[in-house]
């Protein structure tokens, strides 16, 4: 395992010789306070645990509050680079940001996204008008072959925490099988990475998230 830095920030990368594995290229997308990067670190340390040969990268980088987030992780490459029309999965955190990363998703690409607005800096500045859940819907749906969104909010604030939104969307990307690794093996990162203070409330919007798919 390498554990190397790009543009200043972490890169992780695990090769195992002889491991045939499932290549899957993850996009992600949010914007600053949401936790992208903290569910980005949370897949990547996941894979490098399951033994996936796994590289993740940040694109844009712009954690401070309100500022546009995007990064990857990808199971099976050397590069963290994801260019237009590669991903498989598209995680969003934020709907326009979903909106705006679609051009990123392969068709027949799948997506988890969070169903409610947290308007960026650039709706707030009056650059960007900020689309309904019906347009986003029907645009990923043209692409995408499986879509699903979920309020990751409100099921934050049930867990207990608004802040364990990003959580709620990793444990509904598990249940809908879109993730390379199963519930079990993110629970356990949850419980590994995670504060002990923060663990019991992730641990439960994993759950709640999950069970928005289930039903």
């Amino acid at each position: 395992m390498h554990v190397l830095s790009a543009t200043g920030r972490i890169l992780y990368i695990q090769e195992k010789r002889g491991l045939s594995v499932l290549r899957t290229r993850i996009f992600l997308t949010g914007v600053g306070g949401q936790g992208t990067l903290t569910a980005t670190k949370l897949l990547a340390l996941t894979a490098l645990d399951e033994g996936l040969p796994v590289v993740s990268g940040e694109i844009h980088g712009m954690a401070q509050r309100g500022g546009v987030v995007e990064s990857t992780v990808l199971i099976g490459y050397q590069s963290p680079k994801i260019t237009h029309g590669e991903a498989d999965v598209l995680l969003g955190f934020e709907l326009l940001e979903t909106l705006r990363a679609l051009c990123y998703l392969k068709p027949g690409g799948r997506i988890v996204a969070n169903s409610e607005a947290l308007p960026p800096t650039s709706v707030a500045a009056g650059i960007a008008q900020y689309p309904s859940l019906d347009a986003v819907t029907a645009k990923a749906q043209a692409i995408a072959s499986k879509t699903v969104f979920v309020p990751c909010r409100s099921l934050g604030e049930q867990a207990g925490s608004p802040q364990s939104a990003n959580t709620v969307l990793l444990g509904a990307a598990a249940a809908a099988h879109l993730l390379p690794f199963d519930m079990d093996a993110l629970t356990r990162s949850v419980g590994k990475y995670l504060k002990p203070k923060l663990s019991a409330v992730n641990l439960k919007a994993l759950e709640l998230g999950a069970a928005a798919v289930l039903g």
